[in-house]
């Protein structure tokens, strides 16, 4: 399996193309580091939740959407030479300068990639979440995700990623665990399905929710602190 560098940044609204700008400049620099994909999605149906969610998650404020995001490499040690150039290229450092965001709220971190079905050709809308899965389960999850990931599929799902926590680091403020309130015992998982369209979204959701499958699941994790929302692709490098 890839491997997958994972974000989760609040964007002032006003802010939206001053963003799409920094990652249309940042694409070629990731295909000369060694990205194979890079897709920035803007959040567009991102509801509160009782526990958690993407807003307290990177303590957004006022007027800012939450963008969900990642980049795509083929090994982990690509990923980390990718890292060690982004730390020391001038580039990088005068594109830092002026980003259009909050820098300390971002949330990032590595994950290996253990689910990767379907091939994503098309896709218009997509679905992100994190989720804490005990360590100790992690066979129980995959089980019960194989399952979830046929029903999906099946109902119109372009591309489904489970992508499990390798290399996220503990932030000052913000971070991967903090934002589903993880024990030490778990472990953060970063996800996305790819769809068509918000439409089409919409729709598959409607049946898979009523799928008698989805009622047989006994899911090995806690899933009021399930963070999720619905966002609209404005990057997508393909690279």
């Amino acid at each position: 399996m890839t491997y997958v560098e994972g974000f989760v940044v609040a964007v002032p609204a006003a802010n939206k193309q001053a963003y799409l700008a920094a990652a249309e400049a940042f694409a070629p620099l990731l295909r000369e580091f060694g990205a194979t994909r890079h897709v920035e999605a803007w959040g567009d149906d991102v509801p509160d939740g009782q526990v958690t969610d993407y807003r307290r998650a990177v303590k957004a404020e006022d007027g800012e959407v939450i963008v969900f995001s990642w980049i795509e490499y083929p090994s982990r040690a690509v990923r980390d030479t990718a890292n060690e150039r982004i730390r020391s290229d001038p580039r990088v450092d005068e594109m830092g300068a002026c980003m259009p965001f909050d820098a300390r709220r971002m949330i990032y971190g590595g994950f290996a990639k253990v689910v990767d079905e379907g091939g994503g050709e098309g896709m218009g809308y997509l679905d992100g979440a994190l989720l804490a899965v005990p360590a100790a389960a992690k066979d129980a999850y995959l089980g019960a995700e194989s399952r979830i990931v046929q029903i999906l599929r099946e109902h119109g799902a372009l591309r489904v990623v489970e992508a499990w926590e390798d290399d996220a680091p503990e932030g000052e403020i913000t971070d991967f665990k903090g934002a589903v309130k993880a024990d030490g015992a778990e472990k953060v998982v970063f996800s996305w399905i790819e769809w068509p369209s918000r439409a089409a979204r919409d729709e598959a959701w409607r049946k898979v929710v009523a799928d008698p499958r989805m009622h047989e699941l006994n899911l090995p994790y806690d899933p009021r602190r399930r963070v999720h929302g619905g966002f609209e692709p404005i990057w997508d490098s393909r690279l």
